[in-house]
């Protein structure tokens, strides 16, 4: 990876490639390409290989996904599995067609069975039934990295794949409803706040148990394992296994999570936990030592991140 690299981040304006993005340019790379989702569609094959055909990028930051939480992903599962297989199938092969030096997939531990054994390790892909709730993102996101993995046994291609735990931070989506945890919690705590509530209501028990990850962490890893030398990376991974956990090996109870963000919000009122709502997964921390070997190693606490998010969201007025 050098600095006069062309770099594409497809979606760029999203929680993770815009991290992506702002510790590219901190890093010192400064040939970067970005394209909107109005310049450019990535579920369409034929404008995606005429991008890719023009700029010629010789290092790609796979991105660009459709996201959410448990009620969006249980409402719109079509969307989810048809967007998020178009949009990589089209890039990962657009990439292998123009001639891309490397590329790297950015998956989600969803890939990982319902039940797989704590702490989840790579290895665990493919043993057993997954979360049901996001079945159909786990789906499209697996094929991603089996597409990858298939064209580096068939084309001798540099593409690379790493799963990253939840993420949060600054850029993501906070609708009180079709969000992830954090940032879903962090909307409704606040206008829960500001509307002078007495109790704000969360899915599930509170009992499920996650990991968290600070996006600006999950950027750093992402550089740091597309900078990794071809035979070092090629080393530490199987050709039919090649993706890398990213994550703290913390967990946290979805009640600890939500009593942080209350006290960083400032909410004076009650949490009222719906048990009649799915919990999602009742556990999930991944095992980070592949790449904690290699190198690399997250830096910010959940404490310091959820107050960073809230800030940015305060000034940002996002919903």
């Amino acid at each position: 990876m050098k600095f006069n690299d062309k770099i594409f981040i497809a979606g760029h304006k999203g929680l993770v490639g815009s991290a992506i993005l702002k510790e590219l340019k901190l890093q010192g790379f400064t040939n970067l390409i970005t394209r909107s989702k109005k310049a450019l569609n990535l579920t369409n094959q034929m404008d995606v290989q005429n991008f890719f055909d023009q700029e010629k990028p010789d290092l790609v930051f796979l991105s660009a996904a459709k996201v959410g939480g448990i009620y969006s992903n249980s409402t719109y599962p079509a969307d989810f599995i048809y967007e998020n297989i178009m949009i990589q199938t089209n890039v990962i092969h657009a990439a292998y067609k123009s001639g891309a030096e490397r590329l790297l997939f950015l998956g989600s531990t969803c890939i990982y069975p319902k039940l797989a054994f704590q702490p989840i390790k790579e290895e665990s892909l493919l043993t057993g039934p997954l979360e049901e709730t996001n079945e159909p993102y786990a789906v499209a996101k697996i094929a991603g990295l089996k597409m990858c993995e298939s064209y580096n046994r068939q084309f001798d291609t540099d593409f690379r794949s790493i799963m990253p735990t939840n993420l949060y931070g600054k850029n993501d989506n906070f609708h009180s409803q079709n969000s992830h945890v954090i940032p879903a919690l962090i909307n409704r705590f606040h206008n829960a706040k500001i509307n002078n509530q007495t109790e704000v209501a969360i899915w599930g028990s509170g009992k499920a148990l996650r990991e968290f990850l600070y996006v600006d962490d999950l950027a750093s890893a992402a550089i740091f394992v597309m900078k990794l030398d071809k035979a070092e990376y090629r080393a530490n991974t199987q050709p039919m296994q090649s993706h890398l956990n990213v994550g703290t090996g913390v967990e946290n109870s979805i009640s600890q999570v939500a009593e942080e963000i209350k006290r960083i919000v400032e909410f004076k009122g009650k949490i009222k936990f719906d048990k009649s709502m799915p919990d999602g997964t009742p556990r999930k921390v991944v095992e980070v030592s592949k790449l904690n070997s290699l190198g690399w190693k997250y830096s910010v606490e959940l404490c310091d991140g959820l107050r960073k998010t809230y800030d940015w969201f305060k000034k940002n007025s996002v919903e």
